[in-house]
């Protein structure tokens, strides 16, 4: 299918090094075998780009179901890879990396300068990349549309093996739990676990969302913590203190990041976004400029307003914002510099998702979706209006001193400027 989707081989490959060109030649094989060190060994495909003299290939490793992904297979490929003269490795599972660019698997021996290199695409990102490319892009040849919506549709059948992230793990509920009690120490693997499933819960509704409006939606990770170990070392920290879970996504063309956290102790998931105001207005036009925008808004969502310098914000529901602007405004009346927007829902229990009552993943993904709809897509970030031509002024009698015939008065004549 690869061979025959250009489209979908652009998307997926494209970003790992491979050409984009329209008409490159997409090769696939499967189940090469090789030798190596006098055993042999067999990779599940590889995919060879070519666009004139220039090649790109790929090996490929894919698991389904439950199976993971094991470090010492890996590292295999990647020697052989080497020895090919091959670009990449690439596996296909459905364990989630915690952030892009990042491998799920322990123990690879990959260096960061190498060559070759080790790439990961979960089912979820390419049944997504898959979704973006026929619903939100078009294929324009009939053929490959349906070609491509046939592996839309076998992707989502459960008997595929290819599953979406519907479990945060055995040791989800003892965590939970713990966390309310304050009972959370550093050294338990059971809180390593949940913070790096919170990372990829992150990554799973980045995709989600991305493959409903058409877009690359990225996780985003303050520049603090980009690093993977500080980043894990972050969440960690954050569990055993009692503080929330955070998270940010970022949409391309929108007013502003999609902040995201999860309080265990209060089972609260909070959805933010934060919004300049409008530089040319005053206070309380600022505040009428931003509730235009939140029709679709719940009554309860709230609206934070930061004056300039100020230690705390002025908070009102959006009811009540609606009712008396002024409830936005200090107590100087004083312009808000910046809004922030807050809707906070009750968080999902369960370890997993499709289950009677709501699980945490259903609850934090339909918490992302709806505050997107809701509130996100509404807003168009303020533009300040073009400056105004002006003409210089024009001394009485200068014009009735000159024959217009002779000399046409124009908005860039000099017989406007007597100075001249």
């Amino acid at each position: 299918m690869l061979s025959v989707v250009r489209d979908l081989s652009i998307a997926i490959f494209s970003p790992l090094g491979a050409s984009k060109a329209a008409k490159a030649t997409v090769e696939t094989f499967t189940e090469p075998q090789f030798e190596q060190d006098g055993r042999k060994i067999r990779p599940d495909g590889i995919v060879r780009i070519s666009y004139g003299k220039n090649s790109w290939t790929a090996l490929v490793e894919v698991k389904t179901g439950d199976s993971k992904l094991e470090a010492g297979q890996i590292n295999a490929y990647w020697d052989l890879a080497r020895e090919q003269g091959f670009d990449a490795v690439i596996t296909i599972s459905n364990e989630i990396a915690p952030a892009l660019g990042i491998h799920p698997t322990d123990g690879l021996r990959v260096r960061s300068n190498s060559k070759v290199a080790v790439h990961h695409i979960s089912w979820t990102a390419l049944l997504s990349a898959a979704v973006v490319v026929k619903i939100h892009h078009g294929v324009a040849d009939p053929e490959q549309a349906w070609v491509l919506g046939e592996l839309i549709r076998y992707l989502e059948h459960p008997a595929s093996g290819a599953m979406a992230f519907d479990d945060m793990g055995p040791h989800w509920t003892s965590v939970r739990d713990a966390a309310r009690d304050d009972a959370l120490r550093k050294s338990d693997d059971s809180v390593k676990d949940i913070a790096l499933r919170w990372d990829q819960l992150l990554r799973y509704a980045a995709l989600q969302l991305g493959s409903r409006i058409g877009d690359d939606v990225q996780q985003v990770n303050p520049r603090a913590q980009h690093d993977p170990k500080t980043r894990l070392t972050h969440l960690i920290d954050a569990l055993v203190e009692g503080s929330p879970l955070e998270g940010t996504l970022r949409v391309p063309n929108t007013v502003g990041d999609i902040e995201i956290a999860t309080d265990l102790k209060a089972r609260r998931t909070t959805t933010a976004v934060t919004i300049p105001a409008p530089s040319d207005r005053g206070s309380r036009a600022r505040t009428t400029w931003l509730l235009r925008q939140l029709d679709d808004a719940d009554r309860h969502v709230s609206v934070e307003a930061y004056s300039k310098n100020a230690r705390t914000p002025t908070i009102a529901t959006v009811a009540e914002a609606r009712e008396s602007h002024d409830a936005l405004l200090d107590d100087g009346r004083r312009e808000a510099v910046r809004f922030r927007v807050v809707r906070t829902t009750e968080m999902g229990a369960g370890r997993k998702t499709g289950k009677r009552s709501p699980g945490f993943i259903d609850s934090v993904i339909d918490a992302v979706e709806t505050f997107y709809g809701d509130v996100v897509q509404n807003i168009t970030p303020w533009t300040p209006k073009a400056k105004k031509l002006k003409v210089p002024a024009v001394e009485p009698g200068l014009e009735e001193a000159h024959d217009p015939d002779d000399h046409p008065v124009g908005p860039l004549s000099p017989y406007r400027f007597p100075n001249f």
